[in-house]
Parts: C-alpha cells; sequence; structure tokens
C-alpha cells in the first residue's frame, strides 16, 4: 500500500501535459455604464446589431459591398447620427478625447485590439462586455464578449464618441 502511495505521488509533480483545455478564465463583472446620450447609443447599437450577419470585405463600407472593421464603425455613426469619424483603426484611437477603463465602457463606446502597441482593429460596445465588429475575411460582422482569449490579451483601450 505505501509503495502504490508514493508511486501515485510521484505522478502529482513535475511537467505533466493535459489533453484537456485549460478551464476558461471567469468572466469578468462588467459595471452597467450608462451613454451620456442613451437615445443616440440605442439608435447605433440597433444599427450595428441589425447589421450582424453582413460579410467581411476589406476596405468595404455599405452593407451591399460588406464591411471592414473600421468601415462598419463608420457606416454606423455616419448612417444614424451624421457622425463623421477617421477612417482606419489607427486613426480611431487617435482621436481627440479621453481613453476609457474597460470598468467605464458604456453602449456605443468604440474598443480597440491590437498588439505591439499597433492598433489594428476596432468594434462598438453593446453592453455586458460584448461589442459589435467586422472580424476578417470570410467572416461576418459579429457579436463577441472582451473576455473571449484573444480579444482580451489583445485588447489595446477605447474611446467614448458620444459625449
Amino acid at each position: 500500500m505505501l509503495a502504490l502511495a508514493a508511486l501515485l505521488s510521484a505522478c502529482g509533480g513535475g511537467n505533466v501535459r493535459s489533453d484537456r483545455p485549460a478551464p476558461p478564465p471567469a468572466k469578468r463583472q462588467w459595471a452597467t455604464v450608462a451613454p451620456s446620450d442613451p437615445a443616440a447609443a440605442n439608435t447605433v447599437l440597433m444599427r450595428a446589431l441589425g447589421l450582424v450577419g453582413t460579410p467581411y470585405r476589406y476596405g468595404g463600407n455599405t452593407p451591399e459591398s460588406g464591411f471592414d472593421c473600421s468601415g462598419l464603425v463608420n457606416y454606423v455613426f455616419r448612417d444614424t447620427l451624421d457622425v463623421r469619424l477617421p477612417r482606419s483603426s489607427r486613426d480611431l484611437a487617435a482621436m481627440q478625447g479621453p481613453k476609457i477603463a474597460p470598468e467605464r465602457l458604456a453602449p456605443a463606446d468604440l474598443v480597440f485590439f491590437g498588439q505591439g502597441g499597433e492598433v489594428s482593429h476596432v468594434g462598438i460596445y453593446v453592453g455586458e462586455g460584448r461589442f459589435v465588429h467586422a472580424p476578417r475575411t470570410g467572416g461576418t460582422v459579429r457579436l463577441d464578449h472582451l473576455d473571449g482569449a484573444w480579444w482580451r490579451d489583445h485588447y489595446t483601450g477605447a474611446k467614448r464618441v458620444l459625449r
């Protein structure tokens, strides 16, 4: 019996590889932050959510042609509120205005992603840790969660368009 216990305890240490994936990290509790203009934020969100399923197209900026990430953001804000925004995700991130901490995100804020200090992607925050975006070639406009592994690891910040 003692030999069996010693053998079993030897298996518990060291570099043991598991074929099971690691459990996902616990999801954050997302604060509910009211937008400064709830009617405008609702208009933006309804339009963005209505575009879920639209095909991705690099350089695309209309529902008919498809969207890339910044084309989606530009279209939604221009179509709903006649707000003109910079065209690229990098230029959107560089817009004047305060950066928004993740716990202060409000519906219709822009959320940015990238790596190495460079912004390469943008989406529209919906609430409860979720955002609408046009992710990649071959995909469609979709709703994702900021706590998803790639999004969490590549989150670079947020900006508030509605003031």
